[in-house]
């Protein structure tokens, strides 16, 4: 690799007017980029590093956003050019042909009303001045270098008919449609399952061998940058922190925040009594390494040993079956069915948290709601302490959901936008007639508020005013409202940052304990599930393939499924 920068950003400055406050979400940072080096730029939400990224495409929208000050200069072999010195117009020879952009939510970025294909073929006949049969061709070509399945017939669907992963192949596809120079790849695989993401970066390092492309790869997750990035810069508050490769980043890291950001993902090898935060390292009076503080929390082999009531399971489940029709012939009758939870049979007992592991599209979702009958099974049964739910009354079964919670995925989408957070947390009091009148509601929820860690003044306050981490927190104090002895977890970290995400699974263990609750945490990530987990079931094609203790499971893996998913895993987490 040689040493030649392709970019060069110095002394970039960014702005942002909120109200009649201004906010400096980049502050003086510079950095190269050489040719066909990958940088990684890691950083939590807010920290600047999108911001970054889209002040050198020159996408940042005025107002409320203003790049104030800085350079960056693209250099290719015959010229040098500034692209914040440049118009619009100038600026569209360079996007897209000498520069590119994969955007972190692909089915935002991607055009709903338009088929996959078209959106490409549009680009090529742009860009390259190519004809509509030539554009179609090529289109075809890219859709299978970047190894999506039937090419023919992702090139006709529209994104909601696809996966995340395919949406995201899609949109490498657009990306390298006019062979750039420089990729930028932002969060491109935040919210996949570890199989899918494997997939990706490995397919991110064949395209940038075949058409030596260089690449700022930006993520939050240092263990996602070691598998493809050859050096870092940490960004932190809107300032680079640290600047390393990546073997000394990893074995001697400087800055508190990098040593912070090592330490919260979960670990694989040593088991946890919590897991550290941001905060351990840069509120710390004394400075430790990241292997001397996770000592002093790992938990030894006596207090590791959990023994739990089996005789009596909080939840049983017994040859569940949920089937959905996805084609009818003439008459209506089911032409094609989706076995997405297929004969699964497990118990949950009390105070236990059993993980359910396994890709995106395994039937996961669909077995938690199934199990609360938020989605009525199709054959099969589920009992909570003895009783039948399929044999209760709906008056009984809207009175049983008090002790039955669920925690969604997305916290934003589960929270109504036009209700301030006090009046969510007590709806379901209201509905379920829980305490005899506001005050005491409203007593309860500030309660509840402290309770998740949040402040008093979060009850006047919107979702959208809220962080993603907050507005978990929320959902949190909403399920425990209602008193659950029983709460389903989906997902309900895989989109926040890993410092965030500690905290909350954190506080997931605090409230188990306080009130004695059980768990079914869901999720795509082993490594979540192995810290949070008692014992595992793995799924697979609608149907549980592994179920056992989550150690020994992980330590001696029965199916090759469970392998694939262990081996997906970054090896810096290992």
């Amino acid at each position: 690799m040689t040493q030649t920068p392709i970019l060069t950003v110095k002394n970039l400055v960014v702005e942002f007017c909120i109200g009649k406050s201004t906010i400096k979400a980049v502050k003086n940072i510079s950095f190269e980029l050489s040719r066909g080096e990958t940088l990684g730029v890691v950083g939590e939400s807010g920290s600047g590093k999108s911001v970054t990224a889209l002040s050198i495409m020159n996408l940042i929208e005025s107002p409320p956003g203003k790049i104030v000050a800085g350079e960056i200069i693209y250099e290719d072999k015959k010229e040098a050019v500034d692209f914040l010195k440049l118009s619009e117009h100038q600026l569209r020879n360079y996007r897209a042909s000498k520069i590119a952009m994969i955007f972190q939510e692909p089915m935002t970025s991607l055009n709903p009303v338009k088929n996959c294909g078209k959106q490409i073929t549009e680009a090529l006949i742009l860009h390259q001045k190519l004809t509509k049969k030539e554009a179609e061709k090529r289109t075809l070509e890219l859709f299978k270098e970047v190894r999506l399945p039937k090419p023919e017939r992702i090139y006709h669907s529209y994104p909601h008919q696809i996966s995340g992963g395919q949406k995201q192949r899609v949109m490498i596809a657009m990306a390298i449609s006019c062979s750039p120079d420089i990729l930028i790849a932002d969060e491109p695989t935040t919210a996949l399952d570890v199989s899918v993401q494997k997939s990706i970066l490995k397919l991110l390092k064949s395209l940038q061998k075949k058409y030596g492309m260089s690449i700022i790869f930006i993520s939050h997750d240092l263990g996602v940058i070691s598998e493809i990035a050859d050096r870092a810069l940490i960004i932190y508050r809107g300032e680079i922190v640290e600047t390393a490769g990546i073997i000394d980043l990893f074995k001697k890291p400087k800055h508190p925040y990098t040593r912070g950001l090592l330490a919260c993902r979960p670990c694989l090898d040593i088991n946890l009594k919590r897991l550290p935060t941001i905060t351990d390292f840069i509120d710390s009076e004394k400075e430790h390494s990241v292997e001397e503080y996770l000592k002093t929390l790992t938990i030894n082999a006596k207090e590791l040993s959990k023994t739990f009531n089996h005789h009596e399971p909080v939840i049983g489940v017994k040859n569940l079956e949920t089937h959905f029709t996805t084609k009818t012939n003439f008459w209506g009758k089911p032409k094609e069915i989706v076995r997405a939870v297929d004969d699964v049979s497990l118990e949950v007992f009390q105070s236990e948290t059993l993980g359910l592991v396994g890709e995106s599209g395994c039937g996961k979702t669909t077995l938690g709601r199934s199990i609360l009958h938020l989605i009525s099974p199709t054959g099969g049964e589920v009992f909570y302490k003895g009783a039948s739910l399929g044999r209760l009354s709906a008056r009984q079964l809207r009175s049983l959901r008090k002790k039955m919670q669920i925690i969604f995925q997305d916290p934003y989408s589960s929270l109504n936008p036009r209700k301030m957070v006090g009046p969510a947390i007590m709806e379901p009091m209201i509905v379920h007639e829980l305490y005899s009148n506001i005050k005491e509601r409203k007593e309860k929820t500030m309660e509840l508020l402290l309770k998740v860690k949040l402040d008093e003044d979060h009850f006047y306050r919107y979702p959208h005013e809220l962080s993603g981490g907050q507005r978990q927190r929320i959902c949190i104090a909403r399920a425990l409202g209602l008193k659950p002895e029983f709460i389903i977890c989906d997902e309900s970290v895989s989109a926040l940052d890993v410092s965030i995400q500690a905290e909350i699974l954190n506080l997931l263990n605090e409230l188990k304990r306080e009130f004695h609750l059980t768990y079914i945490f869901i999720s795509h990530d082993l490594s979540v599930v192995k810290f949070m987990s008692d014992r595992m079931a793995v799924m697979k094609d609608g149907k549980i393939v592994e179920l056992g203790i989550t150690d020994q499971i992980y330590n001696n893996p029965q199916t090759e499924h469970t392998i694939k998913l262990i081996e997906a895993i970054p090896k810096s987490l290992n």
